[in-house]
This record gives structure tokens, sequence and C-alpha cells, in this order.
């Protein structure tokens, strides 16, 4: 982000005059790098941050040294599943990180995987579908026209099904029992209820907020070379993007929504990227150092410019969301992290390594709710973009 003699409330003002990036918290306050710390992971780099480390007490209950702990069982689990999936080869099912045992579970197909599985330090389940035809199953169902009383469906490894999730009250509705049946005959499946149905969480202009887009307010993710990552609702190619004081960032150089929900903004005119997580003052800052994907059952933190810092968990991958409107949005990540209006676009991180861009959700971060974000890799991957990284 260019400098700028103005000022903003508090701290804010001289973060927000380092960087225009995101992962963790939109485009807000940038503490001294330095003074990120906490336990030192094999590199002998801080995994997480003290203001990462006290969201994740508040959000997840967790005292600091169970925090940290968390941290490093989720960091060996992550490199334990890339091992475990090449163990098990064609009999893989799926895999997802027990928080209490700080240990990863395996679902294989086929007895002669166990043990080479549980070789790579991951326990065993056995199963009846592999992922390979959970995933085909649910291709199946991506095909079928979701009606506005179902939500969203997934693949849950645990419970080795395609799992379709329900607005309250809509289970009974003709054209919601008419998807179930067809789903039921393409896809091994289980129904669940939800309390209300996704949305999408872009908001109207309100003055001191990251970045604009025409009217509408959405929050940085993370920082690439050349620019930042964030949601494709918040704006098409071409679109002109302003910063938090108004002046000209960039524009939309590659935008898809629906079917995705990821874009990129160039940055220019005197603006620049830093590979961090501002913190709105509230929070030392978070350094990326990488974009591992964390398992399904690991602990995550997301930042956006109107909620700032909340923690939960990774609760599902690739899954399809059927938001308000009739935009069906695919292969997102779903978290028990709530969100609201603004905080689109912005960052959702698992230690120190991103994980995705915020999309939509449901419920608020008073009463509670779920959010999906897209995968940090598929956008940097789709087009050809490179992660800053400390």
């Amino acid at each position: 982000m260019r400098r700028k003699t103005s000022t903003r409330i508090g701290l804010s003002a001289l973060l927000l005059a380092t960087a225009c990036v995101g992962t963790g918290l939109v485009p807000a306050a940038a503490a001294d790098p330095g003074t990120t710390s906490s336990t030192s992971s094999g590199s002998g780099k801080a995994p997480a941050s003290h203001g990462l480390l006290q969201a994740m007490q508040r959000d997840l209950g967790l005292s600091p040294a169970a925090a940290r702990e968390r941290l490093a069982d989720e960091k060996q689990a992550g490199k334990t599943e890339r091992a475990a999936r090449k163990a098990a080869g064609a009999a893989y099912g799926g895999s997802w990180f027990d928080a209490g045992r700080g240990r990863l579970t395996v679902a294989v197909t086929e007895r002669r995987a166990a043990a080479d599985v549980r070789e790579t330090g991951a326990d065993v389940r056995f199963v009846e579908h592999g992922a390979a035809q959970l995933d085909a199953a649910k291709k199946r169902v991506d095909k079928l026209k979701a009606p506005k009383g179902v939500a969203s469906w997934r693949v849950d490894p645990r419970a080795n099904r395609v799992v379709v999730d329900v607005v309250e009250g809509h289970r009974a509705d003709n054209d919601v029992t008419s998807f179930l049946k067809r789903a039921r005959a393409t896809a091994p499946l289980r129904v669940d209820t939800v309390p209300e149905g996704p949305s999408t969480f872009a908001a109207g202009t309100v003055g001191g907020d990251p970045y604009y887009t025409g009217n509408v307010r959405c929050s940085i993710g993370f920082s690439v070379h050349g620019g930042f990552v964030t949601a494709g609702h918040c704006g098409g190619v071409g679109a002109g993007v302003r910063g938090w004081d108004g002046s000209n960032i960039g524009s939309f150089q590659g935008s898809s929504f629906p079917d995705n929900d990821y874009a990129w903004v160039s940055v220019g005119n005197g603006w620049w990227t830093v590979p961090v997580v501002l913190g709105w003052g509230a929070i030392p800052d978070r350094l990326v150092r990488g974009s591992a994907e964390a398992p399904v059952g690991s602990s995550i933190c997301r930042s956006g410019s109107t909620t700032k810092w909340h923690c939960g968990t990774l609760l599902a991958k690739n899954e399809t969301v059927n938001y308000s409107g009739g935009a069906v949005v695919r292969q997102l990540t779903k978290t028990s992290v709530c969100a609201e209006g603004g905080d689109s676009g912005g960052s959702f991180i698992s230690g120190d390594q991103a994980q995705g861009v915020t999309s939509g959700g449901w419920g608020n971060c008073s009463s509670g709710g779920e959010t999906w974000f897209q995968p940090v890799n598929e956008i940097l991957q789709r087009y050809g973009l490179r992660l800053h990284t400390a």
C-alpha cells in the first residue's frame, strides 16, 4: 500500500501505510514483524503470533499451552497426510485431524494398505468407499439443480458419504425431497440440517475499510507478486479497485463467480504488497511463510475488514455451496469460523500457512455461524500467480 500522510484511528494508520495484503486480516494494521513470537518450529521460525494464539484461546477454548501444542500437532499432521496419501495409493479414503488426540486418521478401503499408512504415523480406519469413488459421486450430485432449501453438499471422509446440508424447516419441501431422491440414486448419501442458508459477505460502502469496487466493500486476501487475491463475487475483470483512503490501487485482472469464487487484483499507483496478515491494531502481524494445506479438523483463523480475527475448526473440503440467489460455487472449504458483511475475500490462515480467501457463509460473529473459503492454491494455479512469502 502506498504511504499516506493522512491518519486513521490509532495504530491502524501506521499499519495501513505498511502494506495492502492480508492473510488473516484484511488491509488493516501491521505491527513490526519482529513482534511475532511463540513456540518455535523445527526451522526456528515462530508458527504463531501472540495474537493468533489469543484468538485460538478465545474461539476454541484452549489454554496457551494447549494452543501451542495443537499448532505443533497440526503441522505434523499436515506432513503425515501427504505421506499417508501416497502410501495408501488407490485405497485412500480421505483423512482428518483428531484435535483431542492430536493425531491424523486416514481412511483406507484395503487392508493391504493399512501397514504402509501406519508407518507414516497415521491411525487407520477401514471404510467401504474410496476418496476417488466419493469424489466422483459428488460430481454427479453437482450436475443436479439444487433448490433454495439445499444449502450445500460435500464428501465427508469420516461419514464415508456425500453429506447434504438442508436448511432447517425445508426438509419436507417437494423440491428438496425431489433433489434428495435424485442425489441418493447417484451417491451414498447422508442428510444433515443447518439453521439457515449461506450468503456471500460483500457489503455496501463504509468509510475506512480496506478496498472498494463500485459501491461494494470487500477484504484483501493474500499478497501475490504483482497484486493480491480475493473473492470473485467482489468484482469482475477490469473493475477498478480503490483503497481505504479512496486512492486507486489497481484493477481486477481475473475473476470467476459463480462456479468458483476467486479473483486477483493488480497493484500499482504507489501501492505495494508484503507477506503479512495485518492486525487492525488488535494483534501483531502474521508473516505468511507458505500455503501448505491443513487437514480437516485443524484449527484455522480468519481475518476480514469487518470482524477482524476469529478462529475455529476446518470442517470439510471440496464442498458445493448453493448461495442465496441461486449462485452455486464448488470446491469450497467449510469452517466453523464466523464472518459478516465486508469480510468477503479476506484471509484464512493456519499457523503461518495461507489457506484461502473468504467466500460466504451463514450466521454472524455475535451468535456464531459457519464460513466457506476458496483454497488459495487453486487460485494461484488458475492464474499462474506466486504467493508473496516471508
